[in-house]
């Protein structure tokens, strides 16, 4: 039977907020701030995780509030969770609070907006987890650390993969200027690299300044210039989808690396892996069309990649950040005001 943890469950005169499901890493972090929420709402927890849209939908049968900790919700499910049924039995959840900050990739937006659904997301709170991921990535790619731990364990005293790169004084092309790319940038210049990033109309000018980080305009020509291309854009419906194109791909030069710790829906279905099978580029990605990464994906057949299993924001310090600011939306969503707010149920 599932374990269920919940507060002032007794006062039944408050409304109710319901985590259907749960990773095991954000447990204690949410736990710690609950307290917020004293005299607010009761919270109850499933302290396990699931997608299986019938449980869900049997769990938060009496929500007012849902934290949704990582399914993907299908239109019927969203439908089903606001009331708007369609598909079976409907609830009365008024508000979603994505444990995260790319929700496009899991709830459809428009439709929330429709069926007049609060949607909040999380920002910035894992700036620094996803940028020393992306460090952890390029330093595998171009020293080959846990390929050369696994040799030495298993008896090779050698160097099969060749000398490493070094960092220092390599050129760092960064897509996504924000929080991430800034982020990635700082960390850069700490290893001797230069940096440029594309300048968008959203991209304010003081970013460049503070992040050290010199504006280039053309995309192809920021990838045809760049040792090492990073991905930090957000996905953004009608704006960053599919944004990256087989055209700017085929301006990578043989020998650049490539990472995407972003979201891989925004770069042009295809593209990336028609590019990679040329194998003259390595590449590693913590982000995939489809995940967990299907067992006969070709990525996971081209040599020369790393591939993690989207873990870039999972740290500590991530975690308390966006628990902070996901009880802090369920209380702001109460008070009548606005915080992170993706889509306004008004």
């Amino acid at each position: 039977m599932t374990e269920i943890y919940e507060t002032q469950p007794e006062r039944t005169d408050l409304p109710l907020v319901v985590m259907p499901a749960i990773l095991d890493s954000m447990v204690e972090p949410l736990k710690a701030q609950l307290p917020v929420l004293k005299d607010v709402a009761r919270v109850r927890l499933y302290l396990d995780f699931t997608e299986d849209a019938d449980l869900i939908v049997e769990r938060t049968a009496q929500a007012d509030v849902m934290i949704n900790g990582g399914p993907h919700l299908s239109d019927d499910l969203l439908h089903r969770l606001s009331g708007g049924v369609r598909g079976g039995e409907g609830g009365k959840v008024g508000c979603i609070v994505f444990s995260g900050t790319g929700v496009a990739s899991y709830i459809n937006l428009a439709l929330a907006r429709e069926l007049g659904v609060r949607i909040c997301n999380a920002v910035h709170y894992g700036d620094n987890a996803v940028a020393e991921h992306t460090f952890a990535l390029l330093l595998e790619l171009v020293r080959h650390v846990g390929e050369l731990s696994s040799g030495v364990k298993a008896g090779v005293w050698a160097n099969p993969l060749g000398d490493g790169l070094q960092l220092a004084g390599r050129r760092l092309g960064i897509i996504g200027l924000g929080g991430i790319g800034s982020t990635v940038a700082r960390i850069a210049r700490a290893f001797g690299m230069e940096v440029a990033a594309w300048r968008t109309s959203q991209t304010p000018a003081e970013r460049f300044e503070e992040s050290g980080a010199t504006p280039v305009d053309d995309l192809n020509e920021l990838i045809a210039s760049s040792d090492v291309v990073s991905v930090h854009m957000p996905l953004i419906d009608g704006a960053t989808r599919g944004l990256i194109t087989a055209d700017n791909l085929a301006h990578l030069k043989p020998g650049t690396l490539f990472i995407n710790t972003a979201r891989a829906e925004v770069i042009e279905p295809g593209a990336l892996v028609a590019r990679l099978q040329k194998g003259d580029i390595p590449a590693a990605l913590d982000v995939y069309d489809h995940e967990p990464l299907p067992a006969d994906d070709p990525l996971r057949s081209i040599p020369g990649i790393v591939l993690t299993p989207h873990v870039g924001w999972r740290t500590d310090g991530a975690f308390r950040e966006l628990t902070r600011q996901m009880v802090a939306c369920i209380a702001a969503y109460f008070a009548g005001e606005d915080l992170n707010v993706v889509v306004s149920e008004r």
